[in-house]
């Protein structure tokens, strides 16, 4: 009797799962598809208003002469051997110094990052990647070769032909999933941990199935499964919804603080007009739903987590519950008026916020390699 109960608890815990992953599927595909239509309406009625706009857009030939500001550091390229793919960054700082490595989000570049690389170049060498399929990195076609592993190491690849053996790592949008990571897989190479408008990825796996509007705020996360459907959305009337993604009144940069100049909008335009960069960037969110639940969460380096109060696409009480995830010491700080994209709409109080969370502990000395 005991071992038929037994096997009776077995099969129930079965079913169990299974309900439970068909829910989650059922889930992601069934919102996807409501995604693509209300997508697909939205390019009816572009067509009504403008037919001959609609189906326009360009690649810009030249990049405006902000991408070649010598200010910022320079150019540099590294095609790591087990990989086989190049990756483009731009460095500033004595070489030698410690690191400070910086990772952007999506639809952004190495640019993201630039009053960051100004800022921390006295005292750190500083690079800002172009990740993977961005910029004038290398553009896999296969989405399998933005799997998270692969985005994780690209980062271990990258610190350790700069000759380095640990950073201080700096991951904001996507560019913070990667690095919140790399900090779990790789807890002896990171310093310390600063992380901009991104909650630890579990912490927005529990929240998002548990709260309906935040599941709505990430419906681009289930669009952009579609195939090619998407690069076409985005592509449309000349880039018009990257266009406002970046400037509008309730998504866009600089609603409290810096506003994005036609320069920078260009800057931005101009990378993600090249052939096949925008099914680079949309490919990270091709594999996020295989890649999670994650095995290991827990986070042994500093922390410290800032968050754009008025953050468009995430809700600010997940920012708290990364607490859980993290054995180190812990620095919370949410902006007031900052928005999804907080280094470049407030770049001063972000990197004053920055300085102090370093020069805490064990202080400067602790980077060195």
């Amino acid at each position: 009797m005991a071992r038929v109960l037994h096997n009776l608890l077995l099969c129930l815990l079965s079913l169990a799962l299974r309900i439970r992953v068909w829910g989650y599927w059922s889930l992601v595909y069934g919102y996807c598809a409501l995604c693509a239509t209300a997508a697909l309406m939205k390019l009816c009625w572009n067509i009504v208003l403008r037919p001959t706009a609609t189906f326009q857009w360009g690649v810009r030939e030249t990049p405006p002469a902000c991408l070649n500001d010598t200010s910022l550091g320079t150019h540099c390229y590294v095609r790591i051997k087990e990989s086989g793919l190049r990756f483009h960054y731009v460095a500033a700082g004595e070489r030698g110094k410690p690191l400070m490595l910086f990772l952007h989000g999506f639809p952004e570049f190495w640019f993201s990052w630039r009053y960051q690389l100004r800022e921390f170049k006295s005292e750190f060498r500083v690079v800002a990647v172009d990740m993977r399929g961005y910029g004038e990195s290398d553009l896999p076609l296969s989405p399998e070769s933005y799997h998270l592993d692969c985005l994780v190491t690209d980062v271990k690849d990258i610190v350790e032909y700069l000759g380095y053996s640990r950073c201080c790592l700096v991951g904001h949008d996507w560019g913070g999933t990667i690095a919140w990571l790399f900090a779990i897989h790789y807890p002896e190479m990171v310093t310390k941990l600063i992380v901009l408008n991104c909650p630890h990825p579990s912490v927005f796996t529990d929240y998002a199935l548990r709260h309906p509007s935040q599941l709505l705020k990430s419906s681009h996360f289930f669009f952009f499964q579609l195939p090619r459907f998407p690069e076409l959305m985005l592509s449309i009337n000349d880039f018009k919804a990257l266009k406002s993604l970046f400037t509008s009144r309730s998504t866009g940069i600089g609603r409290k603080g810096r506003w994005l100049t036609a320069e920078d909008l260009e800057a931005y335009l101009y990378a993600l007009s090249q052939p096949g960069a925008l099914t680079g960037a949309l490919n990270y969110y091709r594999n996020v739903f295989s890649s999670l639940p994650l095995s290991h969460k827990h986070v042994r380096s500093p922390v410290l987590l800032l968050w754009g109060e008025r953050d468009a696409f995430l809700e600010q009480e997940m920012a708290e519950a990364c607490r859980l995830y993290i054995r180190n010491h812990f620095r919370l700080n949410i902006i007031s008026g900052a928005s999804h994209w907080l280094q470049q709409d407030q770049p001063d109080i972000v990197n004053t916020l920055i300085w102090t969370f370093l020069k805490e502990g064990e202080g400067r000395k602790s980077y060195r390699n």
